[in-house]
């Protein structure tokens, strides 16, 4: 298998099969991003595929200050966060004020080999839960969170595609963290209450039932 940096140096002498090992090698991963940050297929796909055209544009000006995989997740990123900005000029929920839950850090993954029909169900949902909740993210954070705990990215890395201040990224991030886990909080009392409200009718019903026969 060629090195990345081979099949950039390829590229930029002009041989498309070497860029196009390239995009089969990031693809999944450039589309993974996108979809975080969008929350749906269309746009993911359009924003990957707008990542790679360019990239390929821009592959004859990459110096390889970075790795090529850190160089394409900032094109992603940007056009991920430039779209965004343009959809929801609207009043999200502020991110900035303290929140004192902790400093607990949700895990991301669960190890699990040969999953089952239900299991596999279960974690398409918990997947589709979990977009949901990104989605109430500004951007800002939405990014810096995604980029972090999804993608693995280090936090200097992180600074650099963000093009802001390491302090600011650990806080962006800490305050994303905080604020889902009080989303989480609450919608499972909410999910608790609803089904305690649930039993309760049954209850009733049965009582109900239980007196005519009588």
């Amino acid at each position: 298998m060629y090195r990345d940096e081979d099949l950039v140096t390829r590229s930029k002498n002009g041989e498309l099969e070497a860029f196009e090992e390239l995009v089969c090698r990031y693809e999944r991963k450039v589309y993974s991003l996108a979809y975080r940050m969008m929350g749906n297929y269309d746009d993911a796909n359009d924003l990957a595929q707008e990542t790679f055209l360019r990239a390929f544009r821009a592959i004859s000006g990459f110096r390889g200050d970075s790795s090529f995989s850190t160089w394409l997740s900032h094109i992603v990123t940007n056009l991920c966060r430039d779209e965004l900005r343009k959809r929801y000029r609207i009043s999200f929920e502020s991110l900035d004020q303290e929140i004192s839950l902790g400093d607990n850090e949700v895990k991301k993954q669960i190890p699990s080999s040969d999953p089952g029909p239900d299991e596999i169900y279960e974690r398409q949902e918990l997947q589709q839960e979990l977009q949901d909740l990104l989605t109430t993210l500004s951007p800002e954070f939405r990014l810096a969170l995604v980029l972090r705990d999804i993608q693995g990215f280090s936090y200097q890395e992180i600074a650099e595609q963000m093009e802001c201040s390491l302090g600011t990224v650990k806080s962006r991030i800490n305050r994303a963290r905080n604020f889902l886990k009080e989303k989480v909080l609450a919608q499972k009392e909410q999910n608790m209450l609803r089904e305690q409200n649930l039993t309760n009718q049954r209850l009733y019903h049965l009582k109900g039932g239980e007196a005519n026969e009588l």
